[in-house]
């Protein structure tokens, strides 16, 4: 139908009629709110522009062909909301309150667009997601996870997974695990956050971490309201005497397969660090993050298992599954519980229940030690192609922390230097690596360093990939 000229407030109604059009073709029951949506749409997106007149109620209900109380229905839920306003009698007007943009989703995930070769530590093969077993879990999760189980849940966890878990870790970490003080996070990265806000509520206000290490801890525990202090390492882990002379009482580690450099920490170290946290009634945090994967032989037990009042550990399957999963495990010292499941609780009441069901379920038909046995398989495969490929296109070159985790250290003849010049080099032929300079604390971005040193992540790249990728970094090189 046309509309008629007799109004003039009439010269919206061709284009109301044709945004709203859409609405009025939908099914009867939800016509109504069809309609509202696409009016409401209209005025946030700027096609109908502040000021702009609309027709009455009747003409726009003939033009639709909807019934006048339908329209009558949109023009006064939107005038309540301040989408439009009324005129007294003298019409309706779109108003002037409404400033949204249009909605535009943007990416922000870590990746490294457009590199020909992705070296940059820290992701695993996500291709090995185990999708039909995580698949069956699911199903059967979902056909028996009784209707209590989708209530909040306890802020430490469904006790099924807790208890799973409990197992699992005791069994293949040696951790002393009792289910009521582990607590279900979404990741490593919350975890320490959590720890964070405790040992601020402790009035610590500073926290030891390796030197270099994770460059994360910096930003997640200054959210808390502590500092960290960056204490260098020697062969055997973390060095004694800056521990000591530092002051703090809480320090930050990765005993079992230190990030980024490698090393496990000595038998000697780990009793020097446990004498050293009880001497001044402090704590030791244990980052477990890829302690599942050793190579040479049986992974090292976590650091826990000889001392669990004084030792919070923590791990995830960021690295095993996906880290898109978030989903983590913090076990503390009974002294810590208590605050740490209230401020868990406080954050976000508990980890979602169905993901933990599943994971549950996961840990207790063994499907979890099979993805493992399966990822250790690949990843022990690809880090040989990159210390092959790097023997064939770098020699001299010298590869360290290859006997467990994701990644190794590569340290390149000086002839490939100064570093920024090599990075550079790289960067422009398409090839992403990260500097050891870039994990170090106290001396963040040494470009003007001489030696060229890399830390070199392996586990999502395919052993052709590896090679390729070698080589292109070896031609951007000396090119």
């Amino acid at each position: 139908m046309r509309p008629s000229q007799s109004d003039p407030g009439r010269g919206t109604a061709s284009a109301a009629w044709e945004l709203l059009l859409p609405a009025a073709s939908a099914p009867a029951r939800t016509r109504g709110r069809a309609l509202q949506a696409a009016l409401r749409e209209a005025v946030r997106s700027g096609r109908l522009a502040p000021g702009t007149r609309l027709p009455s109620s009747r003409d726009l209900a003939a033009d639709l062909g909807v019934s006048r109380g339908l329209v009558t229905e949109a023009y006064e839920q939107l005038t309540a909301e301040g989408y439009l306003r009324s005129g007294g009698g003298a019409g309706t007007w779109v108003g002037a309150a409404v400033r949204a943009a249009r909605p535009r989703a943007r990416d922000l995930a870590p990746r490294a667009p457009g590199a020909r070769a992705d070296f940059v530590p820290g992701t695993p093969d996500l291709s090995l997601f185990p999708r039909s077993a995580w698949a069956a879990a699911q199903r059967a999760v979902l056909a028996d996870l009784p209707h209590q189980e989708l209530g909040y849940p306890d802020p430490r966890g469904l006790p099924g997974l807790r208890t799973a878990l409990a197992g699992l870790l005791a069994r293949r970490r040696g951790v002393v695990a009792d289910p009521e003080r582990i607590v279900i996070v979404s990741g490593v990265a919350q975890a320490t956050t959590l720890l964070g806000f405790a040992l601020h509520a402790r009035g610590v206000r500073a926290v030891g971490v390796e030197d270099p290490g994770s460059p994360q801890h910096d930003a997640l525990y200054a959210a808390a309201g502590v500092t960290t202090v960056p204490l260098p390492l020697d062969g055997e882990g973390i060095a004694l005497r800056p521990l000591r002379e530092s002051g703090v009482r809480a320090v930050v580690t990765t005993p079992a397969h230190q990030f980024p450099t490698g090393i496990a920490y000595s038998a000697r170290r780990r009793a020097e660090l446990l004498d050293w946290a009880r001497s001044v009634d402090g704590i030791v945090l244990e980052d477990d993050y890829d302690g599942d994967f050793r190579y040479d032989r049986a992974p090292v037990g976590a650091l826990q298992g000889l001392d669990p009042g004084h030792v919070a550990y923590t791990g995830s399957v960021s690295k095993s599954l996906a880290p898109g999963l978030r989903l983590g495990w913090l076990l503390v010292p009974e002294s810590w519980a208590a605050e740490i499941v209230e401020r868990k609780r406080t954050m976000d009441l508990g980890h979602p229940a169905l993901d933990q069901a599943l994971f549950a379920r996961f840990v207790e038909r063994g499907d979890y030690d099979r993805q493992l046995r399966r990822c250790q398989r690949a990843y022990r495969e690809r880090r040989d192609a990159l210390v092959a490929a790097l023997a064939e296109h770098f020699p001299g070159a010298e590869v360290s922390g290859i006997a467990a985790g994701l990644h190794v250290i590569a340290t390149l003849p000086e002839r490939f230097g100064p570093e920024d010049g090599f990075l550079a080099r790289v960067a422009a032929a398409g090839v992403a690596v990260r500097p050891l300079s870039s994990c170090t604390h106290s001396r963040p971005g040494d470009a003007g360093a001489k030696e060229v040193r890399l830390v070199l992540g392996y586990a999502h790249i395919s052993p052709a990939r590896i090679a390729e990728g070698v080589r292109l970094m070896a031609e951007a090189a000396t090119g």
